[in-house]
């Protein structure tokens, strides 16, 4: 995962938050999944998002969330900080297109892990901005980077990410807002120098010791296939995982692909997904462009992961015999 951009549409000051159309946002991340637990139910398994940074299409909020609709996505993730709360809402509104979450935008240059306490301090007021912008937008979701390795020993890192997440869950609960992890490159929680047979069990035990689902992952199904089985971190994580993101990933040439150019087994990862019972948010990460650019990754989440079938389909595919 690249360090996140910031937007450059202008407006600060927070609107008074409700939910967006009748019937967009529900209670939760995964409120879409319990809706849609009637295996009789027409609603897709899971539903496709994308970062909004990835609408490369000129023009108004509501031009470019409408090209997002028409290519075949459903809702829109925007980067959190220098952004127009008014003109995002209004474009959502007038167009259906929903935005489910929110992504960190300053968290790469603003670490909570910093050795710095002032800097930490910082972090700590941005975290609790984001999420007031979250709730702002409508979103029922921000994701976080919530340190980096780098920033001291593992102890260190794990206690000041633990700090910090654990002082904004009381406003979370308040807004009605998940803090959502992502797993990245960020040489926490895995060996970033380790090999490909690497546990996500270090991260589950993280988000488990906050001992509430007011924090979450949005598991990126292709950040970690270089240090792990992507299936198996999928069933290690668990209810832990409230949204995903997707990209492809090369292990031959250790690099990122497009989804559906990579290497990684999409066929297990559908099944590892059925069987933690997942629904929910799914967010393309990767190179945006165009209207024709963006209909194409959304065909390649459907090749991948069939999204737009039901989950009654998908458990019935799956467990076909090969």
């Amino acid at each position: 995962m690249h360090a996140p951009s910031d937007f450059t549409n202008s407006r600060r000051g927070f609107l008074a938050f409700a939910s967006m159309a009748a019937g967009a946002c529900l209670s939760g991340p995964r409120a879409e999944a319990d809706e849609s637990s009637n295996t009789s139910s027409s609603t897709p398994w899971l539903k496709k998002t994308l970062k909004a940074g990835m609408i490369g299409v000129k023009g108004s909020w509501e031009e470019r969330f409408q090209a997002a609709l028409d290519a075949g996505f459903v809702g829109v993730e925007p980067n959190t900080g220098n952004l127009d709360v008014a003109a995002l809402r209004a474009a959502a509104e007038k167009t259906g297109l929903i935005i489910d979450g929110t992504v960190g935008g300053y968290h790469w240059s603003v670490t909570h892990t910093n050795p710095d306490p002032q800097t930490r301090e910082k972090a700590q007021e941005l975290l609790h901005q984001s999420l007031e912008q979250t709730a702002a937008l409508g979103a029922k979701t921000m994701l976080l980077v919530p340190g980096h390795g780098k920033d001291g020993t593992a102890e260190e890192v794990r206690s000041r990410a633990f700090d910090a997440i654990s002082k904004a869950i009381p406003l979370a609960d308040k807004l009605g807002v998940h803090i959502v992890i992502e797993n990245v490159w960020n040489h926490f929680l895995y060996d970033h120098g380790g090999d490909e047979n690497q546990s996500a069990q270090p991260l589950a035990d993280f988000i488990a010791s906050f001992g509430t689902d007011t924090v979450g992952v949005q598991f990126d199904l292709g950040n970690h296939w270089k240090y792990g089985d992507v299936a198996e971190w999928v069933e290690t994580l668990g209810s832990h995982i409230q949204k995903l993101d997707i990209k492809g990933f090369s292990r031959a040439t250790g690099s990122f692909t497009d989804i559906t150019e990579g290497d990684i087994d999409w066929d297990s990862v559908r099944q590892a997904l059925v069987k933690i019972g997942f629904q929910g948010w799914l967010a393309a990460e990767v190179g945006g462009g165009d209207e024709q650019k963006l209909a194409k990754i959304a065909g390649q989440m459907e090749t991948a992961l069939h999204c737009s079938k039901t989950f009654a389909e998908v458990s019935a595919e799956v467990k076909q015999p090969a």
